[in-house]
């Protein structure tokens, strides 16, 4: 049965009372509870500030030991003769029963893959294994063998390399694996390789299916045929040694205790894309094979400036909390977690120094949403409005703990149908306003229209105080700390996409060149423009991460790019951003439903269960069953045609003129029902829908 899934709320330190009985919660960004409770101190580990160094600690408690005994690993021959090439690279340190530090053991970075018929075998082909992990087709059931079944049965194998695992997604009587099929290098985090997701592969382990009645095999290919959603899934990154759900600050000020973990549970969970997908690997404490992934970019450039060599890295973390498409996940939830919240981290590295500056980026935080319904753009519904002042300060106390002081940057129109979630937005912001928490509001549109967005230096002078009042992240030669930042910009408009991305990378340029001045790069006249090479590489950087994050979010790269991109507004930029707006247009009507059903099986929002008898969270109308745009639009258009011909007869004869008036009212009317239910004639999301 499709449950939706329960979430454990708490909050160590800070705790705000929640919307019913009194329960307590975490917001994003804040530190999402896995339903397993067995878990929930592990997450607790993980909640650590980032920014503010001298608040209390979220935990007090040591750490537990894993119950695990460690040895060193051996290689093993093949049965079919085969020895796996060594591969060297960096180890983490595991602990046994009584806490201490035992033999080191690796994150596969390889694997074999055997497809029997009755069990899948994951061989590590890393250079190391002394076991391999065996997975039943039949429940997707796991255990650790000794060796691969005997030489006679390997040629009823298919063989196949793979390159991580993702997780399990278990569904109504199946489960299904999910593993990295391809990958490539694109560069690295901090001098550790990342990796792009290339391609995913699912393995069903559904053969259970054969002795189910029909209805359950009848939802079940419902279900699976989400999972192709996977397949298409993009910007997902990885990285065999380093923790990217954290950026460099906090992974410099991470605990000795915490940098012995594995990976995942180092890992920060609102970022951890597959953090409900890895729960059946954590349940079989099978660390070796736990792949931390997050969603995001990764952008990355070297160039010359003057006689220096200068790399900068832009990397974003897309928060799984209220995730989903354009349409679907607007504003906030009654947990105060938004849509569309990526945590941009811009990384330079010269002259032996390591600098870091971090930016977020959020959907306004109260509830409101924006359902399609043909229209162009869909009117916007505040939701509860006496609980916007509430949610916005569970909301912003949350970034406060994680980030330090926050400066929220609102770029949506002042007046028409955007003014009024502007002005809902000031009024519920305006009681918890302080030194740490303040409000520039910006008319993006008004101010810099579609051409002037050089204008945005206005808004440079509001906020230039606090950038520099908060800093940077900064490491010198030796690996000390010398600057840390203190607070974090919050930028949004209406899809925190567009606009946001211009706004982020001019904040982005002006932080980069006082953090060259302070290393010796550039001089205290120069500007990043003094070196065409490296600023319209800087440009690009810059708009290829707003493509990624745009493109996860609409389906299609960001608008206004061509600003990002060179500087300035262009005709064939326009054109594009013409063409992106009917492409998201027939995206949102016509297909981010489906992907939303996909993203929430994905990410456990919606836990299909045989625990309990199955019954749909959304319960389709008669209308709404047998709907299609596709059908109204061709009966419209062959009215209007059979009108168009029965009018060219009707010189001949008076009644055609008669019946080329019916075919024409009957076009009409059907287009004016259309249009009235247009909710009912789009593609919306079956399987959960967001709690307000």
């Amino acid at each position: 049965m499709l449950l939706p899934r329960p979430t454990y709320r708490v909050q160590p330190v800070f705790i705000v009372p929640g919307p019913k009985n009194g329960s307590t919660s975490s917001v994003c960004g804040g530190v999402h509870c896995p339903r397993e409770a067995r878990r929930l101190r592990s997450l607790l580990l993980l909640s650590l500030p980032i920014y503010t160094p001298s608040s209390p600690p979220y935990f007090a408690s040591p750490l537990p030991p894993i119950s695990r005994h460690c040895r060193y690993l051996r290689r093993r021959r093949h049965p079919n003769g085969l020895l796996p090439a060594p591969r060297s690279r960096a180890v983490y340190s595991v602990m046994d029963e009584n806490g201490n530090a035992t033999t080191p053991k690796k994150l596969h970075t390889r694997l074999r893959l055997w497809e029997y018929p009755e069990k899948y075998i994951l061989e590590p082909v890393d250079g190391l294994a002394d076991s391999y992990l065996s997975i039943s087709r039949a429940d997707g059931s796991m255990k650790l063998i000794g060796e691969l079944p005997l030489q006679g049965s390997v040629h009823s194998a298919r063989v196949q390399t793979i390159y991580g695992i993702i997780g399990v997604l278990k569904l109504l009587v199946g489960s299904y694996l999910l593993v990295v099929k391809e990958r490539e290098c694109v560069g690295s985090y901090l001098g550790h390789a990342i990796f792009r997701v290339s391609s995913l592969q699912v393995l069903p382990c559904n053969h259970s299916l054969k002795t189910s009645s029909a209805e359950q095999k009848k939802m079940e290919s419902e279900f699976s045929t989400l999972l192709d959603a996977a397949h298409g899934t993009s910007g997902l990154y990885f990285s065999y040694d380093v923790n990217l759900t954290l950026c460099s600050q906090r992974l410099h000020d991470l605990g000795d205790e915490s940098k012995l973990l594995p990976l995942w549970r180092q890992a920060e969970p609102r970022f951890l894309w597959n953090n409900y997908m890895m729960e059946p690997l954590i349940d079989n404490k099978l660390d070796q094979f736990l792949l931390p992934v997050i969603q995001g970019s990764y952008q990355n450039i070297h160039a010359k400036v003057g006689n220096k060599n200068v790399d900068v890295f832009l990397i974003a973390r897309r928060c799984t909390r209220r995730t989903g498409t354009r349409m679907w996940r607007r504003g906030a939830d009654s947990d105060g977690y938004v849509a569309n919240f990526v945590e941009t981290e811009q990384i330079l590295q010269s002259n032996g120094f390591t600098a870091s500056f971090v930016q977020v980026r959020g959907s306004i935080p109260f509830l409101w949403e924006q359902i399609v319904d043909l229209t162009y753009k869909p009117h916007f519904d505040i939701i509860s409005r006496e609980e916007a002042p509430r949610i916005v300060e569970r909301h912003f106390l949350d970034l406060r703990k994680k980030y330090g002081s926050v400066i929220a940057v609102d770029l949506v129109n002042k007046h028409g149908s955007e003014g009024r979630l502007s002005q809902r937005y000031a009024d519920a912001i305006q009681p918890i306003l302080s030194d740490d928490i303040r409000y520039v509001h910006f008319d993006f549109h008004r101010i810099c229209g579609h051409i002037h967005f050089e204008r945005l230096s206005l808004l440079y002078d509001q906020i230039e105080d606090y950038l520099t009042a908060h800093r940077y992240f900064l490491l010198n030669e030796n690996g000390e700390k010398i600057e840390e930042q203190t607070g974090v910009v919050r930028t949004n408009c209406i899809d925190c996409l567009d606009r946001t991305n211009v706004t982020q990378s001019m904040i982005g340029r002006k932080v980069l060149e006082c953090q060259l001045k302070k290393i010796g790069v550039l001089g205290s006249d120069e500007a990043i423009s003094d070196y065409p090479s490296f600023d319209g590489s800087f440009k690009v950087l810059w708009a290829n991460h707003g493509d990624d994050i745009s493109i996860q979010y609409s389906g299609t790269p960001a608008l206004k790019g061509d600003f990002v991109r060179y500087g300035k507004r262009t005709i064939q930029g326009i054109v594009k951003d013409g063409w992106n707006a009917l492409a998201r247009y027939y995206l949102n009507n016509f297909a981010d439903g489906t992907k939303q059903d996909a993203i929430d099986l994905l990410q456990g929002h919606y836990i299909v269960s045989v625990s309990r008898d199955f019954a749909p969270p959304v319960k389709a109308g008669i209308l709404e069953t047998y709907a299609s745009f596709r059908l109204a639009l061709a009966l419209v258009l062959a009215g209007l045609m059979f009108a168009m011909m029965s009018l060219r007869q009707a010189r001949s004869d008076v009644r055609h003129l008669l019946l080329s008036f019916v075919w024409a009212g009957l076009s009409v009317g059907l287009a004016a029902f259309v249009r009235a239910n247009g909710r009912m004639f789009t593609n919306r999301p079956r399987l959960y829908r967001s709690r307000h």
